[in-house]
């Protein structure tokens, strides 16, 4: 199967829970094939699936799919865990532009449910337009407290997850079951990079050299003797 950890993932999964053995392979591959085919760069579903069995049979650039597993799991909590952050930010931003007209001074910076409730409490509407937007304070500051019960929730199971896959990246100072629920869900089985060169470039940690100017200098005027030195990295 062509692209089996992208389009055609949830194919390829469906029929890994089904016994089937999916091997997937590279677009590059079959693009290959189909070009030095009699149908040229035509695509279709027949010369697709040919392409791809050749690449997978003859040259050997398939991978054989494994079903998914708590990498997978903790994707899709890193994911929920950042789309709850990000509500929360709008709703506490809907939160202070509401508390701007409501006190002199608006609310500080780092508003939490309890003190926006705090604050709340001590306004005393002059009229219907500050009822109404003391009322829809009110529904945001649940909103609030209900994402931060999420959020919570969310961070208690991942880093049960995290235990339970034997991670050792918590070992590391600095990182916390988060952060090693991140980088195990984006990363995947380490063992399917067949050199930390290759994990390096994935992670776009690669080392670059940099280009090296050289300037001459010349001591003597006149002469077309000088000194080079080369610039630091």
């Amino acid at each position: 199967m062509e692209n089996a950890n992208g389009l055609g993932r949830h194919l390829a999964q469906w029929l890994i829970a089904r016994g089937e053995s999916v091997v997937d392979v590279p677009a590059a591959a079959t693009s290959r094939v189909r070009e030095l085919s009699r149908g040229g760069r035509r695509k279709n579903d027949q010369i697709d699936a040919a392409a791809a069995a050749t690449v997978a049979y003859l040259q050997g650039e398939g991978r054989d799919l494994a079903p998914e597993d708590h990498t997978t799991a903790l994707a899709l909590l890193d994911e929920r865990r950042v789309n709850l952050a990000q509500a929360r930010v709008r709703t506490v931003n809907q939160l202070h532009a509401l508390l701007r007209d409501l006190l002199p001074g608006g609310a500080p910076t780092q508003l939490s449910a309890d003190m926006a409730a705090k604050l709340l409490r001590s306004v005393r509407p002059a009229g219907d337009i500050e009822t109404v937007r003391k009322d829809i304070a009110w529904d945001l500051v649940a909103e609030i407290r209900k994402l931060d019960k999420q959020l919570t929730d969310n961070a208690a199971r991942t880093q049960s997850l995290v235990k339970a896959s034997s991670s050792t990246l918590m070992d590391t100072p600095g990182i916390g079951p988060v952060m090693a629920a991140r980088m195990i869900g984006r990363t995947g089985r380490a063992h399917r990079f067949s050199t930390s060169a290759a994990f390096a470039n994935y992670a776009g940690a690669a080392p670059v050299e940099p280009p090296r100017v050289r300037w001459r200098l010349d001591f003597m005027k006149g002469s077309s003797h000088g000194t080079t030195f080369p610039l630091p990295a």
